[in-house]
């Protein structure tokens, strides 16, 4: 599992959710996501429920340079287990609001930090890997970079998936962290 560790850590190897790299002295963007079960999407692009009561943050810094990006996940209300085909449930997916879309980053799945919140925390560079195979047969993170969120940040969000809620507990929408929240499209 060390090995593994400092693999991801090398430029030019896969960076798999839970595997860390340093946090870079700097970024080119940051992005903050509100998500909430009332922006769930199946992956037949209709609204579902999400779990009721539930909410989180995600928060995005971006260093494009690097093919960095670093997280601060916080969820309430949402219940675990988490369930997904991808290698977690955590994800960042590209598609607009009211929009379904492919996982591009997996993000280790937040824990419990003992007062009731589940939170996660870390670094990744690219290469991607989802762990979940597309139609064109390659993973659904293969040739994704963190310059594509900088590019179009609204076709992106951010959601969480649960054995009772598998098609979302909670979404958002990225946005600029400097132009608010994402709200319900």
């Amino acid at each position: 599992m060390a090995v593994a560790g400092l693999l991801a850590a090398v430029p030019g190897t896969a960076a798999h959710a839970g595997e860390g790299v340093p946090e870079p002295r700097a970024f080119t963007s940051e992005f903050w996501v509100e998500a909430t079960p009332d922006m769930v999407i199946d992956g037949q692009g209709n609204p579902v429920p999400g779990e009721r009561g539930a909410s989180g943050t995600f928060e995005f810094r971006l260093n494009s340079h690097k093919d960095v990006i670093c997280y601060d996940i916080a969820f309430t209300g949402v219940t675990p287990p988490y369930q997904s085909p991808a290698r977690t449930a955590t994800h960042i997916h590209q598609a607009g609001g009211g929009e379904f879309g492919p996982p591009r980053l997996a993000f280790p799945d937040p824990r419990d930090d003992g007062r009731g919140t589940l939170r996660s925390s870390g670094c990744m560079q690219g290469p991607f890997t989802t762990g979940l195979t597309g139609p064109d047969g390659n993973d659904t993170g293969t040739g994704f970079t963190v310059a594509q969120i900088e590019d179009d940040p609204s076709s992106f969000y951010a959601d969480t998936h649960t054995a009772a809620f598998p098609a979302g507990a909670i979404r958002g929408q990225l946005v600029d962290a400097d132009r608010g929240y994402a709200k319900p499209w």
